[in-house]
């Protein structure tokens, strides 16, 4: 799985400069062989993949973002890519588990990436793919009340 995230994020065309640190800054780390995943709350290891997924209605040019609870900041919706998951596969996973609907992709590879240091207690470094979905807003959705709000 290393090798095929390591792939991913060279993959990426940066943005801006930012988003070309970030990127340089993550690709140092995978080769590193540092640990990838968060295997314990919050912080375990203090820098982990997050895969986050912003919901757009293409026809109404709208964006969906929450209010996260934790993190003290309104965000698309997204988690912490599980060890050896492909990142894709948690935006899948955690669309239904947050959302209640299926991730419908418009493009089945990150968009761009994020080196984030986060808030509140448990401080660590979020390495963030972010991914983009398409949703209209009148879709049904199963919100998470102890994590978000709307």
């Amino acid at each position: 799985m290393r090798d095929v995230t390591y792939q991913l994020v060279d993959e990426l065309l940066p943005f801006d400069g930012i988003e070309i640190n970030h990127k340089e800054n993550v690709l140092e780390w995978i080769k590193s062989g540092a640990p990838l995943y968060r295997i314990q709350k919050p912080d375990v290891p203090p820098k982990h993949f997050v895969s986050y997924f912003a919901i757009f209605d293409t026809n109404n040019h709208k964006i969906l973002l929450q209010d996260h609870l934790l993190a003290q900041l309104w965000i698309p919706a997204g988690g912490h890519v599980d060890p050896d998951e492909d990142p894709v596969e948690t935006v899948r996973r955690e669309c239904d588990e947050e959302l209640g609907i299926p991730a419908v992709f418009l493009h089945k590879k990150p968009q761009f990436i994020t080196v984030t240091e986060t808030n509140g207690q448990g401080r660590h470094t979020d390495v963030s793919l972010w991914y983009a979905l398409m949703a209209d807003e009148s879709t049904p959705l199963t919100i998470e009340p102890e994590n978000s709000r709307m």
